[in-house]
């Protein structure tokens, strides 16, 4: 079941809010000082083309550079990357058959307003 979710989502929505992040994680590695963001972003690209299957947990060694870093993220580039998924998320969710993937858009929602101090994770 989760493969088939997966390449549904890869072809209604996955690979263009993966693109998103990816041109985010360009954007954020053209400075030296933002690789960390683009890191990030790119880490989220990946989750964003096959998110079921997969889940978000915080990390234990995450720190104060962490919460500042995703404070500048949330200025620059979070709010963007979670309206596309609001927005897609309320396009998806107006068929019965979007439901399930419109909910996993909103679950994405935490990780694109704060991407650092996260790691993405097999699902029990």
């Amino acid at each position: 079941m989760r493969v088939l979710l997966n390449v549904i989502w890869l072809v209604l929505c996955g690979f263009w809010m993966a693109l998103g992040y990816l041109v985010a994680g360009i954007i954020c590695c053209i400075l030296i000082v933002t690789i960390p963001f683009g890191i990030a972003s790119f880490r989220v690209a990946n989750y964003a083309l096959w998110p079921f299957g997969r889940t978000l947990v915080e990390r234990r060694d995450a720190g104060v550079a962490s919460v500042l870093g995703n404070v500048i993220w949330i200025i620059f580039a979070g709010w963007w990357l979670a309206l596309g998924h609001i927005l897609t998320g309320i396009a998806l969710c107006i068929t019965i058959i979007g439901i399930p993937l419109g909910l996993g858009n909103f679950k994405m929602i935490p990780v694109s307003l704060v991407p650092l101090g996260r790691e993405i994770v097999p699902a029990p």
